[in-house]
């Protein structure tokens, strides 16, 4: 058995990304869901591998997980990434693991729902290397961080610490300790600096239309910037140009009125107007996080803009 999961481990790393799902379904009874995508000179292995819908593991990652390997839906685990030990790992839903992050699974690793990595994190369920015959001590211990938390770049995670939901843990921060929920911490050791709920703010429908207007412009100055896509962003409403089409990208403000379009072009809408329903197949809706199944290069391009640059993470609408 040991050396079936060898053949099987080493073949799902030179296997074109493809063929990986396929492999681990056939070889290795995975659940993989739908739009899952597994990158080159990538590979993985646990005891159990479940992997939901739209999940991503980005090229160059090795996973080789004694135990079960869960990863939830729309959840990425970035490039160069090193996953290894004798227990499992759980990861949630819309999760992020960041680039050349260090996870060991010696004891269990559990990281809830829309919670983050950034890059270079290091998580240990085991600490030794003096010896423990001469008296040195040694630490099994596993690892749970919960829903809705955010670990910044270079966190180091110690043996048995607990992070609580809706939490921050600032850049380099060393974490030994347990953590309670709603917390932002920072240093060495860490320690809770103010709330999370004292820092977020309320969004009312007018600051999200004020939020939505903010992102436009940011995603269109980029955009123009980089040349991916040409941009009109001064006419009204503002218009992306792909291939042969020109979409129209109209804001549906919460209040007041939505901008004339011209039904000669496809139209890319975003919703801010809770349960307006759009009278075209190209659309986001900032109050229920989803979008249209429909794909079109601006609309791909914004949805990854928003979750790259401003968190928001979205489900097709398929899924309601």
């Amino acid at each position: 058995m040991r050396l079936y999961r060898t053949i099987i481990f080493l073949l799902l790393f030179i296997a074109p990304p493809p063929l990986k799902p396929p492999i681990l379904r056939i070889a290795c009874g995975a659940q993989i869901g739908r739009g899952v995508s597994i990158g080159w000179f990538t590979t993985l292995m646990g005891r159990h591998i479940s992997i939901g819908d739209y999940s991503s593991i980005r090229a160059l990652t090795i996973i080789n997980c004694g135990g079960d390997l869960s990863i939830g839906r729309y959840s990425i685990i970035s490039s160069f990434t090193l996953i290894y030990g004798a227990d499992g790992l759980r990861i949630g839903d819309h999760c992020y693991i960041g680039p050349q992050s260090l996870i060991n699974t010696e004891e269990e690793v559990r990281i809830g729902h829309w919670s983050a990595l950034g890059a270079r994190c290091m998580l240990y369920t085991h600490g030794s290397f003096l010896p423990y015959s001469e008296g040195y001590w040694v630490r099994f211990a596993p690892i749970t961080i919960g829903n809705r938390v955010w670990c910044a770049a270079g966190v180091f995670l110690h043996p048995g610490i607990t992070i609580g939901d809706n939490s921050f843990v600032k850049s380099r921060s060393v974490v030994s300790g347990e953590i309670p929920p709603d917390s932002i911490v920072e240093g060495n050791p860490a320690r809770v600096i103010n709330t999370m709920s004292r820092m977020q703010r309320t969004i009312t429908p007018r600051r999200l239309d004020a939020i939505a207007e903010q992102m436009l412009r940011h995603f269109l100055a980029l955009t123009a910037t980089q040349g991916a896509l040409r941009v009109w962003p001064d006419r009204s409403p503002p218009q992306v140009q792909a291939g042969r089409h020109i979409y129209q990208l109209v804001l549906v403000p919460a209040t007041g009125e939505i901008a004339t379009v011209d039904p000669t072009n496809p139209t890319i809408w975003l919703i801010c107007r809770r349960g307006w329903s759009p009278p075209s197949a190209l659309w986001l809706d900032l109050t229920t996080n989803r979008r249209s199944m429909h794909r079109a290069a601006p609309l791909d391009a914004l949805c990854t803009f928003l979750q790259r640059y401003y968190g928001i993470q979205l489900e097709y609408e398929e899924e309601r």
